[in-house]
């Protein structure tokens, strides 16, 4: 389950109407009062004309969009990052993968960027005693800087060039005097590092022959001739307490992981969909994978295959919906907790566990949510008031719809003394507030308020979008029809509708799609190419949409169209 911090958004349906936004600020609000201090109101969609009055009117902000919420990488990653430098030692980076319990650790340059991944086993690897073998010494690569600081030592002399790490042979002085001279000799003196302990004949033999470095193991001092004589050579001398064959092995430790740094991995934007990460790492022995920040590139966190099993969701509340058709890209990936609606149940919304699920037949889903102050005997804040008014009025037309009840009624009057709201003047502001087809584009019209159902074999989509008049609807009517073709097409619907009722009249017309076979069940009177005239019809929820499912269940989607149900 999710972090008990993280947010759960109360969100409404995509293409939200007044009551889908006005709902969602109301219950987050009562949730906030009764203990869930991390539910938030969030939107899918940007409110329409009347709504943004509304949070105008009451003085509120527009609630965070959220318009696709499936699973990303930068959700699924641990941004509590261990990284190390190109610059540190195999020893620095074996030890933080050690202390942090990592099988792989990501290397990143100075600006943040990743450029490599070594894990745990390749760093073992490479402090194993490998490299070619010459003479008895090993190759190794490393600075005299490093060698000192893995060893902990004391740096008596210094040559030149100390912080570059160069290709040297590492000879441990342990046989005979003349066995460690010819070893010696076998070598470029300025690429030697003769290892001993207190053994002073050799270590004169490596400073005489000047060596690189000499290595003074187990704790003793150099005398101060040999270091004055180290210093006219030019040989570094480095003295520590481990013994021999420990010194030995914190020399190899002591290369930077930049010289053994593999490009080859991969990482993945922050943006990047899960179901996408899933697919490209099935096959990889990849143990930890980098998130980058979008454009910059920089690391933000890391993942491994298990984070994969059950990414982190978000926690979601559906408010004035309960369809995953009508909901927020990925609710279905998300962990639904709770849902408000009043609307009929599709069936299609599924849960892992028991949620609280609320469904009431009313007129309004913020008619739900004032119920609940109520029943706890809160108060809304006058701002949540209004806009609970608000979607009530929106729903029900101002009480004048058949989907409204007596608890709309209620409910309606309570909210208004609490927000001190003239509610016939409220009502006709905000009614009169912006003609949708007169300030938006037709396809940005029948988009506010539009829906998608799924009924039997059919796949319908229905808007609406309530007027004073319909004096623009005329103005913009074929240009309306072809957003409709478009629309149907590009969502691969079998029908798709646009309501549009004059909120003066309390009646509909009704413009929808080329379909013979819906039209010749079609009982309201045509007044024009696929129009028709719907007295009395004001509500898509009680009214078009249950007389749409019972005539699309005498016919079937035309088998010819490229976009039925069977083929979507």
């Amino acid at each position: 389950m999710a972090d008990s911090k993280e947010p759960v958004y109360v969100i409404g349906h995509r293409n939200p109407d007044t009551d889908a936004i006005c709902s969602a600020l109301g219950y987050a609000d009562f949730l906030n009062q009764t203990g869930m201090a991390e539910a938030r109101a969030a939107c899918c969609g940007s409110p329409n004309p009347r709504t943004d009055w509304v949070l105008r009117y009451a003085g509120l902000e527009v609630p965070p969009l959220l318009s696709d919420l499936r699973p990303r990488a930068r959700a699924l990653c641990d941004k509590e990052l261990v990284v190390a430098r190109r610059g540190e030692t195999f020893l620095e980076v074996y030890q933080k993968m050690r202390e942090h319990g990592y099988r792989a650790i990501p290397v990143v340059d100075d600006s943040g960027r990743v450029v490599g991944m070594p894990t745990l086993l390749e760093i073992l690897e490479l402090l194993l005693p490998v490299g070619e073998m010459r003479s008895g010494a090993r190759t190794v690569k490393a600075s005299i800087r490093n060698m000192a600081n893995s060893l902990q030592g004391a740096l008596f002399a210094t040559g030149p060039a100390i912080e570059t790490e160069e290709d040297l042979f590492l000879l441990v002085g342990a046989s005979s005097l003349e066995t460690v001279q010819e070893r010696i000799r076998c070598f470029p003196p300025h690429s030697l590092i003769v290892v001993t302990g207190d053994r002073p004949p050799v270590q004169e033999m490596a400073v005489e022959a000047g060596v690189r470095c000499l290595i003074i193991t187990g704790g003793f001092d150099p005398e101060a001739d040999l270091l004055a004589k180290a210093g006219e050579q030019g040989v570094c001398v480095i003295c520590c307490q481990q013994d021999t064959a420990s010194t030995a092995q914190l020399i190899r430790c002591s290369r930077q992981v930049a010289g053994i740094l593999d490009r080859e991995f991969l990482s993945f934007p922050e943006d990047t969909l899960v179901s996408q990460i899933v697919k490209s790492v099935r096959n990889s022995n990849q143990v930890l994978f980098p998130v980058v920040a979008t454009g910059s590139g920089k690391l933000i966190g890391v993942f491994s295959k298990s984070d994969l099993v059950d990414p982190k969701r978000a926690r979601l509340i559906l408010v004035d919906h309960n369809e995953f058709s009508q909901a927020v890209p990925g609710a279905e990936d998300s962990l639904i907790i709770g849902v408000v609606d009043h609307h009929r149940l599709s069936g299609d919304l599924v849960s892992r566990d028991p949620i609280r699920f609320i469904n009431e037949p009313v007129g309004s889903t913020s008619t739900i949510v004032a119920s609940f102050y109520q029943r706890y005997g809160l108060t809304p804040p006058a701002a949540v008031a209004i806009c609970l008014c608000a979607g009530i009025i929106s729903d029900t037309l101002h009480l004048t719809s058949p989907t409204k009840t007596s608890v709309d009624e209620t409910m309606l009057k309570w909210l208004a003394d609490v927000a001190a709201l003239d509610l016939e003047a409220f009502s006709r502001d905000f009614f009169a507030t912006g003609s949708l087809l007169k300030n938006y584009s037709s396809r940005e019209a029948v988009e506010s308020d539009r829906k998608e159902f799924t009924e039997g074999s059919w796949r319908l989509s229905i808007s609406q979008i309530e007027e004073l008049g319909l004096d623009e609807f005329w103005k913009s009517e074929k240009e309306l029809r072809s957003v409709l073709e478009d629309m149907r097409d590009a969502y691969k619907l079998d029908f798709a509708c646009l309501m549009v009722t004059d909120i003066t009249k309390n009646n509909s017309v009704l413009l929808t799609t080329d379909s013979e076979a819906v039209e010749s069940v079609f009982e309201y009177p045509s007044i024009g190419e696929h129009l028709y005239q719907l007295d009395g019809v004001v509500s898509r929820k009680k009214q078009l949409f249950p007389y749409l499912s019972r005539i699309l269940a005498r016919v079937t989607p035309e088998t010819e169209a490229p976009f039925g149900h069977n083929g979507a």
